[in-house]
C-alpha cells in the first residue's frame, strides 16, 4: 500500500514539473544525478570497501544526504532564487553540484554512524569479502 502511494506521489510531482519545469534540461540532469550521487554513490562504495558499514550507517548517511541536497536546491531555486550567486553558495558550490556536498555530508555521517553501532553479522561481511575480491 505504501509503495503504491509512493508512487503515485512520484508520478504527480514528475508531471508538475514535467509541465512546469524548474529550469533547463541540463539543469534538472544536474539535480537528478546531485540526489543520486548524494544518496546512493557513497553507499555503494562504502558498503563494497568497508566491511564495517551497517544498515544504521547507510541510513543516517542517505538521509543526511537527500535531506541537505534537497534542502540545498529548493533554498536556492525555489525559496530564495534572489541569493542564487556565488556570492551566496556554500563554499562556492551552486545549486547544480550541490549533490557533491552532499555526498561529503553521506560519507562522513554513514562512517561516523557505523564505527559508534553494531558491525554488520559476520556472514554478511564475508559475503562483501566474496563478491569484493575475484576469485578465479
Amino acid at each position: 500500500m505504501y509503495a503504491r502511494m509512493a508512487v503515485a506521489v512520484a508520478v504527480l510531482i514528475a508531471g508538475y514539473f514535467g509541465i512546469n519545469p524548474p529550469g533547463f534540461v541540463a539543469q534538472v540532469v544536474a539535480f537528478a544525478f546531485g540526489l543520486a550521487a548524494s544518496t546512493f554513490f557513497p553507499i555503494i562504495l562504502m558498503g563494497i570497501f568497508y566491511k564495517a558499514m551497517n544498515k544504521e550507517g547507510a541510513i543516517a548517511g542517505m538521509i543526511t544526504g537527500l535531506v541537505f541536497t534537497l534542502a540545498y536546491i529548493s533554498y536556492f531555486k525555489f525559496i530564495n532564487p534572489m541569493d542564487n550567486n556565488a556570492e551566496h553558495w556554500w563554499l562556492g558550490v551552486s545549486p547544480e553540484g550541490a549533490g557533491t556536498l552532499g555526498m561529503t555530508l553521506n560519507f562522513i555521517v554513514a562512517y561516523g554512524v557505523s564505527k559508534f553501532t553494531d558491525e554488520p553479522p559476520q556472514e554478511v561481511q564475508d559475503m562483501v569479502e566474496m563478491i569484493r575480491v575475484p576469485r578465479s
